[in-house]
């Protein structure tokens, strides 16, 4: 996958309320670009550019403004990342969602060097590849996550009353009989599970909860998936995958100070360039091996 979409893979969902819209989003911003997916839990939109359609966007939207598309996508970063981890946001910035058949537009409006700047992400129905990249394959794999979890849980629990039976067996009591449990039996646990607590567990919601719970386990299994098309693409080699970043710097812009944006002629580009593509892997060449002459057994 490019670096953008294993980027956006790897990101954890977040749950954002925008008016009366309660809405589950996940974006992922480099110096080349932005991915950014959404879903209302009734459609998922995704948007994915580069730096040339940021330039453009960013005449069409802001006519005052001159700056690099650098500037601009670090100042999309520093509006986002506050507003997906549940902060207050810098200056005085708005969002608002508008829905339509066959997209949805997120509007942003803040001010950048005194001025005021828009931003308007044109989200387009999402592919069902990246629906099952997003979302089907890896709730696939934390429901098994989860069960192989339940299973080992039951087992220790099978130990722990093996342990307490032998206590008895050796004449041991309890001090205080409020502590006293029975024999955990999965079948029945399972069923009683299913009737009494099922319908509670399993309320979606606006699926703030699976937000607020599951984001660990979910990034866990991504970042397993992202490592296993690794290997299948013949990029086992950690140092040359695209993903791999020291620490707070995965998939977020580099905390520089943010050049002045105004009117006048177009700022430079910042001097640190964004990190490449890793370099190809180079196949070892095969050397041919001489064949040893057989021997016989009495030679």
């Amino acid at each position: 996958m490019e670096e953008l979409e294993e980027g956006l893979l790897e990101k954890p969902w977040a749950w954002l309320q925008l008016d009366q819209n309660s809405l589950l989003a996940k974006a992922y911003i480099t110096k080349q670009g932005y991915a950014l997916l959404v879903s209302d839990l009734q459609g998922v939109w995704h948007e994915q550019v580069d730096t040339s359609v940021v330039s453009q966007r960013a005449k069409e939207l802001n006519k005052r403004l001159t700056a690099p598309p650098e500037a601009f996508l670090c100042h999309l970063d520093d509006l986002l990342r506050p507003l997906f981890n549940d902060m207050a946001c810098p200056g005085k910035a708005t969002f608002s969602c508008d829905r339509m058949a066959e997209a949805l537009i997120l509007r942003v409006r803040s001010e950048l060097s005194g001025l005021p700047f828009y931003w308007n992400f044109h989200c387009i129905v999402a592919s069902p590849s990246l629906v099952s990249q997003h979302l089907i394959r890896p709730l696939m794999g934390m429901s098994l996550a989860l069960q192989c979890q339940v299973r080992d849980l039951a087992t220790l629990l099978h130990m722990k009353d093996l342990e307490i039976q032998d206590y008895q067996e050796s004449g041991a009591t309890l001090s205080r009989g409020r502590l006293k449990t029975e024999p955990f039996e999965e079948n029945s646990f399972s069923e009683q599970f299913m009737v009494e607590k099922l319908p509670a567990a399993c309320s979606v919601g606006d699926g703030r909860q699976f937000v607020t719970d599951l984001q660990n386990l979910y990034m866990a299994v991504t970042r397993q998936e992202v490592q296993v098309r690794q290997k299948h693409q013949g990029t086992g080699d950690p140092g040359t995958s695209s993903s791999a970043s020291p620490p707070g710097t995965d998939g977020q812009l580099l905390n520089q100070p943010e050049e002045p944006v105004s009117s006048a002629p177009s700022l430079p580009v910042p001097e640190k360039e964004a990190t490449g593509p890793s370099d190809s892997v180079q196949r070892p060449q095969l050397s041919k091996v001489k064949r040893k002459k057989l021997r016989g057994l009495f030679n």
